[in-house]
Parts: structure tokens; sequence; C-alpha cells
């Protein structure tokens, strides 16, 4: 890949980051409301639910995902509940492979995906209004060692 092209994806990424952290929540989120999120989304994405994620996924949702040049992730930001249930749904990747576990990762609600009994994937999630309006699916291999060397992730 050329050094424009990575700058170019970088930029993208910057500014979809931008935007999900410019938006505010309509109202505190309690952390009985984040956790109802958390496990709707979960029980949605383990049963492979569309429907169910529809319901727990606010309209303007954006996905953004961190493959790290070597997992494959969503290469610019998906937005909007019906693509990212798609998306999600659409995983090559067998259901009953995968683990998933609630866990809590720089302060936000988020799931531990194993698959194979290997970290796979950590989602973080924003909740608004009961409903999940924004994901950071972390894949890539560095980021998610360094993850497990130097902190520990509360379930």
């Amino acid at each position: 890949m050329n050094v424009s092209r990575r700058r170019s994806r970088g930029r993208v990424a910057h500014r979809a980051r931008a935007h999900v952290a410019a938006r505010r929540p309509r109202g505190p989120v309690s952390a009985t409301e984040a956790r109802r999120a958390l496990q709707a989304f979960q029980r949605s994405v383990e049963s492979g639910d569309v429907r169910g994620l529809l319901d727990v996924l606010a309209p303007d949702v954006v996905l953004l995902g961190d493959g790290g040049g070597i997992k494959q992730a969503a290469l610019r930001p998906v937005v909007g509940a019906d693509r990212v249930a798609r998306l999600l749904a659409s995983r090559k990747v067998e259901v009953a492979a995968l683990s998933l576990h609630p866990a809590e990762v720089n302060g936000w609600p988020a799931l531990i995906v194993r698959s194979g009994g290997a970290l796979d994937t950590v989602p973080t999630v924003r909740v608004d209004d009961g409903l999940v309006s924004g994901l950071y699916a972390v894949r890539s291999p560095e980021k998610l060692s360094h993850m497990q060397q130097a902190t520990a992730l509360r379930r």
C-alpha cells in the first residue's frame, strides 16, 4: 500500500473518530442502561438476529474498524443501522466458534470476542438513549497484544 493511500485512510478514520467523539449524549447514560444495551447487542450478534441488531442500533450508528492493516476490518466508517447490522451479520466466521464476554475497556462498555479461544476483536460501544450509537472494533493484533499484556480486562 502506498504512503498517500495510507495517509488518506488515516484522515478518513481521524475525521470519523472526531465525528463520533463530537456527538454528545442526549443525557447521562447509567451503567445499567449501558449494560442492557451491550447485553442486547451481544445476544443479537451471538444469534445472528439482524432484527435484534436493528432494534439495538441507533439509526445513525457509526462503526469504525481497526485491523492494523493485518486483519480484515472496515476500511471506511460504516454509517447507519441497516449497513452496520448487515456487516455484522455477514461475518464469515462460524458463530459457534465465537465466544463473547462483556467487559469494560478504557472506560467504555465492550465485548471481548474470541475465535477458537484466541482474542479476535474488541468492540467498544457508545450508548445514547439506550441504543448503541457507536462501535470501535479493534482487530489489530499489535493493539490487542498490548492490551493483553498491559491491561487486565475487567469482566
